[in-house]
């Protein structure tokens, strides 16, 4: 995609309001009803320097970076607001880039709990908000969490729903995966 029309794709996301009316919503352990939702959560390790090093992948992109994504712009650390465009190449297919508007809609920088979630923007296959979220409970145990709400949005997902699905479930288990790794490795912030 020429850089021109991300400028611009980008600009209008700027610009644009969010797709859904429940902005903030996966702060809560309740989330809105109307919508599928999940919640998935994996297990990273033990312990403070686990937190940290999983917690600055999280806020550094790392979840979409490792997972495949391309994000325009070039991100830096994650900041409320901030409003990116996530492009996605589905491999084997010789289409154009997938653009997926985003705004980070909170954060969250606690002595036991780092993260954020971002929310969707018009022209977002879905609406909803998503959620990804590194915490160390009571015992020290180092958990990685991803809290959705959604709906289907575009003609295109909910003519393939069943695919949409089945695309969402794969990034979940990539987004787990791809966490693990970094919290397991010495060093953090961005994918190799």
């Amino acid at each position: 995609m020429p850089s021109n029309d991300l400028r611009a794709r980008h600009r209008a996301a700027r610009a644009a309001a969010p797709s859904y009316p429940e902005v903030g919503a996966t702060r809560s352990a309740a989330l809105p009803a109307g919508y599928a939702t999940l919640r998935r959560r994996v297990h990273l390790g033990h312990g403070p320097a686990v937190l940290e090093r999983a917690g600055a992948y999280v806020l550094g992109w790392g979840v979409q970076l490792g997972s495949g994504f391309a994000i325009h712009p070039v991100p830096g650390r994650i900041l409320p607001g901030d409003t990116v465009l996530l492009r996605l190449a589905l491999p084997g297919l010789r289409l154009p880039r997938l653009v997926i508007p985003c705004r980070v809609v909170w954060t969250v920088e606690e002595p036991d709990r780092i993260g954020f979630a971002y929310g969707t923007l018009p022209g977002h296959p879905e609406r909803g908000e998503e959620s990804f979220v590194v915490s160390r409970d009571a015992d020290g145990e180092v958990w990685f969490e991803i809290t959705a709400f959604f709906r289907l949005a575009t003609w295109y997902a909910r003519l393939g729903r069943p695919v949409a699905l089945l695309l969402q479930h794969l990034a979940v288990e990539r987004y787990l995966r791809v966490v693990a790794r970094a919290a397991a490795r010495a060093g953090s912030g961005r994918p190799a």
